[in-house]
């Protein structure tokens, strides 16, 4: 590991930050396995724990998925009893996914094992790092959206993606 790291010291921080990413969505992935849920299928339960009854085009739109991936992680979830999806009244055009009763309660189980996930990466880094890294990276993401707001003015069409932007 200590060669691995030491390889890493003056690599981009784009790349830092795509395998620091890739490291939290692995471990929270070994934790979800259990429960049959999948890193894809856990963003959108995030969401619907956030707000119950969103439509898939909304749902895509909040996950920065295709409608096709949303499809498929829905089609999965109401596979495994954790969401319904129907039409909500004076709109038989779209439908809107709700949590189960066990969907919903599937919260206070996930919830811990990302919060834990959280703990392992930050282990050992010390408060005031903390507070530099969470302030360093909220930079970084604002001039990240800024680029991209400047991109869309300009007319450049954004290619959809199939990776949520996801903090767990």
């Amino acid at each position: 590991m200590d060669g691995d790291r030491t390889s890493l010291v003056e690599e981009r921080f784009a790349r830092l930050t795509r395998l620091a990413a890739r490291g939290f969505n692995r471990a929270l992935q070994i934790r979800l396995a259990r429960y049959g849920i999948s890193f894809g299928q856990w963003t959108f339960l995030r969401i619907l724990w956030a707000g119950d009854g969103q439509s898939q085009r909304e749902l895509s739109q909040l996950a920065g998925v295709t409608e096709p991936t949303t499809h498929a992680a829905l089609q999965r979830l109401e596979g495994l009893g954790l969401v319904t999806r129907r039409n909500l009244p004076g709109n038989n055009r779209r439908l809107h996914v709700f949590l189960t009763e066990r969907g919903l309660e599937l919260r206070g189980e996930l919830e811990p094992k990302a919060v834990e996930v959280n703990e392992v990466a930050l282990d050992r880094l010390p408060a005031e790092e903390r507070r530099i890294l969470r302030s360093a990276l909220l930079h970084i993401i604002g001039n990240l959206q800024r680029d991209e707001e400047a991109a869309a003015a300009r007319g450049v069409r954004m290619p959809p993606t199939r990776s949520p932007s996801e903090d767990i």
